[in-house]
């Protein structure tokens, strides 16, 4: 989870909630607080709203929730609330606070509240890596063990490293390449920049487009294709899916392998990945032994 935090402290609203007769007829006031968990280094660079989560929404929501339907619990008023907030894109995680100052408690007393946290639904992330400079499996394995120790991903799985010959760009050695698949509540600028961050500890440099490289990280899919966790993205700077990932056997052949029943969106609509490879073939994609000088 990023470390970033959007607070809203302090809505007010008058709701019908309790589970005596009194409270659900003449009602009373209750106190929100929300703390959201959200990546904000790209709205920090941009200033741009839709980079960052409106929080003046936020709060109108929040009192709709409280104004609404009444419940018995304000255990259950906070949680709707939190699953309202972590339903909203960018939102990693919510911790909710809700407020009954006027509780029916029978003793004297300052405040009763009710704190629950709820993260965004994991969804699932496909993840490529390949490198042709240096020690090429000394980076995957640092990568690999980087990814998978990390405590936004989960359930996380990647195939055997397979060597390919270069795509496009200038005269290169092969690659080494793997796909890795799990699950994460980050957003998906939130791991891009995870992503670029590891690039960067292994002195990736972005200067020569399609040239060699010492470690390269791509966001493949974020969500799966044709259902609702699916993102698809024009940004620029995040273009989902990746929109050549169907065309590539060194991403298709190891992503295969990892996940066999894996499915990709194409210009033709969503297919199994194995059926893509299939039909462009395996040309360029051999299978990798690590040589005994090479540390498993």
């Amino acid at each position: 989870m990023s470390g970033d935090l959007i607070r809203v402290l302090g809505v007010r609203a008058t709701g019908h909630h309790g589970v005596f007769d009194v409270e659900k007829r003449d009602g009373q006031e209750f106190v929100v607080d929300v703390e959201l968990s959200v990546d904000l280094a790209r709205a920090g660079v941009s200033d741009t709203l839709s980079h960052t989560v409106h929080y003046g929404e936020v709060a109108a929501d929040i009192v709709a929730r409280v104004e609404g339907k009444p419940f018995d619990l304000i255990e259950k008023l906070a949680d709707v609330i939190a699953l309202d907030c972590v339903a909203r894109p960018l939102v990693e995680a919510a911790t909710v606070t809700v407020h009954k100052p006027q509780a029916p408690v029978g003793v004297p007393f300052g405040d009763v509240q009710v704190v629950v946290r709820r993260e965004a639904a994991r969804v699932p992330v496909v993840i490529s890596l390949g490198a042709n400079l240096g020690r090429p499996a000394d980076a995957l394995d640092d990568a690999v063990n980087t990814l998978a120790f990390d405590r936004g991903l989960h359930t996380v799985r990647w195939s055997e490293y397979v060597e390919t010959d270069p795509v496009g760009g200038p005269e290169q050695p092969a690659y080494l390449n793997a796909v890795l698949v799990g699950e994460t509540s980050m957003a998906p600028h939130h791991l891009l920049r995870v992503l670029h961050a590891i690039e960067t500890e292994h002195g990736r440099k972005r200067e020569i487009r399609w040239g060699a490289r010492t470690l390269d990280l791509d966001l493949i899919q974020y969500g799966t294709p044709g259902d609702a966790s699916e993102v698809r993205s024009d940004d620029p700077d995040l273009l989902l899916p990746h929109p050549r990932a169907h065309e590539r056997a060194f991403v298709l052949a190891p992503w295969c392998e990892v996940d066999p029943d894996a499915v990709v969106r194409t210009p033709g609509g969503v297919r199994r990945v194995a059926d893509v490879l299939d039909a462009i073939g395996r040309d360029g994609v051999r299978a990798w032994t690590r040589s005994a000088g090479e540390d498993a």
